[in-house]
């Protein structure tokens, strides 16, 4: 049901002057991909630089008036975002390619949106999310990264795909997070159900460099999970570390026990999980781009 800050269907927008005349009101979804490395982060902040300042700047040049938009998951400074999903409200009546083309128009070449649709008024980029998924793309190699500079982490040392696929497995289901949590973060509750982690390495057996891939899919995540458990997997991917130390990590339920936290450059938001019925696309031309 909508509320007075969700409008729906015959209502007013809330910046409406009063007396206004009522207008169906639409809620449009948009799939969003941007690079993170020269933002500070996705939400909005006074002094501008976000992802989110760069976006409703766009779409308030395309629409020629104000929009404020809703996402699925906010990502922290660096971070790159494929398929990232937002509502908004508006009175404008445009075809979704319309709002697709008309936007980029405006966007800097770092963020393009993707898709559009129209969605029911009871749609939340952020609450109607049944999941999330992350991508961690590593490189592995001897001599650090130039032309992926900004979009991959970095390991000169080898690592050791069973061990860190044994210490994964400690942290897959229902757990408390709290050794793995910002000091920043904003989440009610540490307790997050973490459904799959994935890791392969891409690439021939033999090749004395390669791309790693970590994929994570879970209900919600805590600020800096992922980049958390990445310092975690690596320690065990030297051999720092035993498999059965993340386990440890995991049940002392204090930060100050884990890895430090790893960097920002190879991690992607792949995009939320909603119920089929919606029909919103999970799929991207970006996705393709990373190795698989």
């Amino acid at each position: 049901m909508a509320t007075a800050s969700e409008p729906g269907e015959g209502t007013a927008l809330p910046d409406a002057p009063p007396g206004a005349p009522t207008r169906a009101i639409r809620r449009i979804a948009l799939g969003v991909s941007y690079v993170g490395s020269a933002y500070k982060g996705w939400q909005s902040q006074p002094g501008g630089g976000t992802v989110q300042d760069a976006l409703e700047a766009a779409l308030a040049a395309f629409a020629v008036r104000p929009l404020k938009v809703m996402c699925a998951g906010r990502t922290d400074a660096g971070v790159h975002g494929i398929n990232q999903v937002v509502h908004l409200d508006t009175d404008i009546d445009r075809a979704p390619f319309s709002w697709v083309r008309g936007t980029n128009t405006f966007l800097p070449s770092d963020i393009a949106v993707q898709w559009a649709a129209e969605v029911p008024s009871h749609f939340h980029a952020r609450n109607s999310a049944r999941g999330r998924r992350y991508t961690y793309v590593l490189l592995e190699s001897a001599v650090r990264p130039a032309m992926e500079s900004g979009r991959v982490g970095w390991m000169f040392r080898p690592l050791d795909l069973p061990a860190m696929q044994a210490a994964a497995a400690h942290l897959v289901g229902e757990h408390d997070f709290s050794s793995f949590r910002s000091s920043m973060c904003q989440s009610p509750t540490p307790v997050k159900h973490l459904r799959e982690i994935r890791i392969r390495r891409c690439g021939p057996p033999d090749a004395p460099t390669a791309y790693w891939r970590f994929d994570f899919e879970g209900q919600a995540f805590l600020h800096h999970m992922i980049r958390n458990i990445m310092g975690c997997l690596i320690m065990v991917g030297t051999g720092v570390q035993p498999p059965d130390w993340v386990r440890e990590v995991r049940e002392a339920r204090d930060r100050k026990v884990a890895a430090p936290t790893f960097s920002p450059d190879g991690l992607y938001f792949m995009g939320p999980r909603y119920d089929p019925e919606l029909a919103l696309p999970e799929h991207v031309p970006g996705m393709g781009w990373l190795p698989a």
